[in-house]
């Protein structure tokens, strides 16, 4: 049964949804919450939390990347941020904090105009390595070729390539493109490869030997892709897409499976929900956890993309304090609004429709039923 939609005679379009249009549907079985496992494991790394902490300057700093750590969950640092720019970035960060909003772009492509340091990449990584947490780095496509080397000297443990979208068959005629595939077959270290919204994109990405694939284009809150590209990719779609090429590709392999982790439009507990019922076994969370008391971001939020030198694509965006880390992740919730206590709300929904663990969830029945919240 196609979905297509006719825009006009010479042109049909997909229907696709966000994790606002779908709703996840209770079964005949419900269990204790206690009981629900939310763990997941990627290679040899296991986590207690399905939850990975953006590479955004606003989100995870050495020490949130620590504390995210000890808590359960995987922290991936930005290692073209300000903390590989700068000894000392505390008082940049607190600068940005203070930019009036007409100022704020052209500021900040003022202060990340500083070059990377090498030498910073390796203390910050060690920073995070000898507090004995997983160290997860993260570089766009575009600087990896540069400095992969000095990530993985550092001793990370998993390398992120994060880019608004990366692609196994990136063309050009100026410079030597990437070659993923063999870029990762020589690498000791597993990698996690994204932005993919597509199908046939995050089939081919699997193709390389990634270990995880992390699905999204321009959909966080901080994004205006959708505003300067034209080009967005509704996240509940997007990832079921991936699962099923993840699907396919544990058949093709025969039987190597490749992690999905939904990267933007996770937003709420009820969105973390929805993100695992679609087929993702994790979420990268950007503007949840910068409204941490910790967030280096002071309760305002901003991508990579909101200080692109000559396109910005993305903004400073006021998202405000809710509560601690621990508060954000483990509750107690004083608001009813998907804010606080992510991990106590996706238990609650896993026991309310009848399911043990992350994998049993992709299972649970989603219906399409648009909502538009007050």
């Amino acid at each position: 049964m196609s979905n297509e939609i006719e825009i006009g005679r010479g042109k049909r379009g997909r229907r696709a949804f966000s994790f606002d249009d779908v709703a996840v549907v209770p079964s005949r079985r419900t269990r204790d919450p206690e009981e629900v496992s939310t763990s997941w494991q990627i290679d040899a790394y296991h986590f207690d939390l399905p939850i990975v902490a953006a590479p955004m300057d606003s989100v995870t700093s050495p020490r949130t990347a620590v504390a995210f750590g000890r808590l359960g969950g995987l922290a991936v640092l930005d290692l073209e941020g300000l903390w590989t720019r700068y000894e000392d970035p505390e008082p940049l960060l607190d600068e940005i904090a203070d930019l009036e909003p007409d100022l704020a772009t052209a500021r900040m492509q003022e202060i990340y105009a500083e070059p990377i340091r090498p030498e910073l990449i390796t203390a910050r990584l060690k920073e995070v390595r000898d507090a004995g947490v997983t160290v997860a780095g993260a570089l766009s496509p575009q600087r990896t070729q540069q400095f992969w080397r000095t990530v993985v000297d550092a001793g990370v443990d998993l390398f992120v390539i994060r880019g608004t979208t990366v692609s196994a068959e990136h063309v050009s005629g100026v410079a030597e493109p990437l070659n993923l595939k063999r870029f990762i077959y020589e690498l000791d270290v597993p990698v996690i490869v994204g932005g993919a919204s597509t199908y046939t994109a995050a089939l081919h990405l699997m193709r390389t030997g990634a270990a995880g694939v992390l699905v999204g284009f321009g959909g966080g809150a901080a994004h205006t892709t959708r505003t300067t590209l034209g080009i967005h990719a509704p996240m509940a779609s997007a990832v079921a897409d991936v699962a099923a090429a993840r699907r396919d590709y544990l058949d093709e392999s025969g039987g190597r499976y490749v992690h999905v982790i939904a990267d933007g439009g996770v937003g709420t507990s009820g969105d973390l929900v929805k993100a695992i019922a679609c087929g993702a076994d994790a979420a990268m969370l950007g503007a949840a956890l910068a409204r941490a008391a910790e967030a280096p971001g002071q309760g305002w939020h901003w991508g990579p993309e909101a200080h692109h030198r000559q396109l910005p694509r993305g903004e400073r965006v006021e998202v405000g304090t809710a509560g601690t880390l621990e508060e954000i992740l483990f509750g107690p919730g004083r608001q009813a609004d998907g804010t606080l206590n992510l991990v106590g709300a996706l238990r609650r929904a896993m026991a309310t429709t009848g399911y043990s663990d992350l994998k049993e969830f992709q299972r649970v029945e989603v219906v399409v039923s648009p909502y538009q919240p007050r």
